[in-house]
């Protein structure tokens, strides 16, 4: 799976281990950043994250912050991103069958290195169930694009 990651400054850490443990699980994984822990802005590389995504050059996206609410906030500006902040299993799951969501958003300061790569286990595995959910992704999506218009 193509999988684009990225974080500011305070996920740093986490974002190389988990960037690290996607490649070795055979996924084609793109840093969008940054590459330090020195301070950094997280709406640049969260918009051009959630952009590539939005865009499908990515199949997901991993956005990583302090406390993922930025992250969480700016991802879901961009069309086409179904972003869900995530810190326990049962809702990550949710997150996939339910909404679909393509940018799993974590927050550096909440999950472990242990807990992030289970959370990010069971997002990249689960599926969308489609039915009735699908229908509120659509829904979704239909309020995203008249938003657009205004």
């Amino acid at each position: 799976m193509k999988i684009a990651i990225a974080t500011d400054h305070g996920g740093f850490k986490l974002k190389e281990s988990l960037a690290k443990f996607l490649k070795n699980q055979g996924h084609n994984v793109k840093d969008f950043g940054v590459f330090s822990d020195e301070s950094s802005d997280y709406p640049i590389v969260g918009y051009e994250l959630s952009k590539a995504v939005g865009d499908r050059r990515y199949t997901r996206g991993i956005l990583i912050c302090k406390t993922g609410i930025g992250m969480s906030i700016v991802a879901n500006k961009v069309k086409g991103v179904r972003a869900a902040l995530c810190d326990r299993q049962d809702v990550a799951r949710s997150s996939r069958l339910h909404n679909d969501a393509n940018i799993l958003v974590l927050a550096a300061n909440i999950v472990s290195e242990a807990k992030a790569k289970k959370l990010i286990s069971i997002w990249l595995s689960t599926r969308a169930l489609g039915g009735r959910h699908k229908r509120r992704v659509n829904q979704i999506k239909r309020i995203e694009s008249v938003s657009e218009e205004r």
